[in-house]
Order: structure tokens, then C-alpha cells, then sequence
């Protein structure tokens, strides 16, 4: 078998400590791939460029607005499409906050956005198509590490990030 090469791409699960709630992202019609799906950010990694780059240059690009972030929930692998190599993904998932919820402008990537509760995010997820149950997983980690974590461990986190390079 020949070794190929993949890619690798980021998500960032959007929370609002303001109103305690999670951002849903609504793919728009005109894309290739996942049309009308519910999800969160989610990007590629571009050649030269870190994680957290990838990450903070993903939100700009689909929120229109700076997210920090909090702590890590965990990597995935995934085939975007057919499981052929062309559509590989290895990719790191985020957790991140905003300070303000109301700055959001989306950009063409979606249709519309939704702020809500962790409860309401996991129905949203688990009523849609199959494709997003591993939006409704991050979520529901996302909740259990979110009140577990001490609050001196996520600031120190924001301040210096996951990047050793």
C-alpha cells in the first residue's frame, strides 16, 4: 500500500461566557460539500501555517471577529466526502469564546447563525442529517470539560495558547 499524504483542518465550538450559549453555523446552499447543515467553524490548514493560526485566521474569515482560546477537546480524522485520499482530514478541535456575541457577521460560507443552550445545540444536532453527530459530540464534551476545568488553567490558556512552536 502507498503512503499518501492528508490534510489537516481545525474546529472552533464558539461560546459566549456573556450569555452562556454556543454559536451554530448554518452552511449556505452554494457550497460543495454539507449544504444546509448545521455546524461550527471548521477550516483547512493551510501550507506553513499552525493550528491555532489556522484557527484564529478560520474565525476572522467566517465570524468576522477574534475568538481566544480555552482549551483543546480533542483531534479528529475524517474523509470529507469519499473515503479517498484526496478527501482526508486529520484535524484539531477547539473549544473558544467570544466577548461579544452580538459582533457576529457571517461571511458567504453560511446562511445563517444561531446562538444557543448546550441543550438545545445537542437537539438541533441530533435531529439533522448524520454528518453532524460529530458536531453534537464536541458539544456535549465541550459542557463536561467546560465546568471541570479550573478558571486559572483557562487564562493561563488564552494567554499562551496550545502552540509549542
Amino acid at each position: 500500500m502507498t503512503i499518501g499524504q492528508f490534510n489537516a483542518g481545525i474546529a472552533a465550538v464558539i461560546w459566549s461566557d456573556r450569555i452562556n450559549q454556543y454559536l451554530l453555523l448554518r452552511r449556505s446552499d452554494q457550497k460543495d460539500y454539507g449544504r444546509g447543515i448545521w455546524e461550527v467553524v471548521t477550516g483547512r490548514v493551510d501550507q506553513g501555517e499552525g493550528f491555532e493560526d489556522a484557527l484564529h485566521r478560520e474565525v476572522r474569515e467566517e465570524l468576522g471577529v477574534t475568538a481566544q482560546v480555552d482549551f483543546i477537546l480533542g483531534t479528529t480524522h475524517f474523509y470529507r466526502g469519499a473515503p479517498i485520499p484526496e478527501n482526508e482530514l486529520v484535524g484539531v478541535v477547539y473549544s473558544c469564546s467570544i466577548d461579544d456575541p452580538d459582533a457576529i457577521v457571517i461571511g458567504p460560507e453560511h446562511s445563517e447563525y444561531r446562538w444557543v443552550a448546550a441543550e438545545q445545540a445537542i437537539e438541533l444536532l441530533s435531529d439533522a442529517d448524520p454528518s453532524t453527530q460529530w458536531a453534537k459530540r464536541v458539544i456535549e464534551r465541550s459542557e463536561i470539560i467546560r465546568v471541570m476545568l479550573p478558571d486559572k488553567l483557562v487564562r493561563i490558556i488564552r494567554q499562551t495558547g496550545f502552540e509549542l512552536g
